[in-house]
């Protein structure tokens, strides 16, 4: 089997899905597809797809990394660390809170994701 159609699968089925996908997620999405390939090839294939930046790698706080295409507007994220939903943050805000950072500590940002992690409304109303 061919990396380029493994690359090519996985690009498909994250474009598809349009979430955050664990390698073992996208492994069990294109193996219908390539049943010959194994989940050692994706998670290379991953990988090398992160590394040419065609593909972004986050911690979501779920115990395992998480992949999506790169492409479009770039996006941030809360994480509430009770029930783990997710929330996309403006990207306007973020960048001006980026542009803040660089100005005030003379430092430039190559981060092209950023997640924060705490307690969503829903979880902090169940606590009280």
């Amino acid at each position: 089997m061919r990396n380029s159609s493994v690359a090519q699968a996985i690009l498909q089925t994250l474009d598809r899905e349009q979430s955050h996908l664990t390698a073992q997620a996208v492994y069990d999405q294109i193996r219908g597809q390539l049943p010959a390939v194994n989940p050692s090839t994706v998670y290379r294939a991953l990988e090398r797809l992160a590394e040419a930046g065609e593909v972004s790698v986050s911690d979501l706080g779920t115990g395992a990394a998480v992949y999506e295409t790169v492409g479009g507007e770039t996006h941030h994220h809360l994480i509430c660390q009770k029930c783990q939903q997710v929330v996309c943050l403006d990207p306007t805000q973020v960048s001006r809170f980026f542009r803040a950072v660089e100005h005030q500590a003379h430092f430039r940002i190559v981060t092209n994701h950023l997640v924060l992690f705490g307690i969503c409304e829903a979880c902090q109303k169940a606590e009280a």
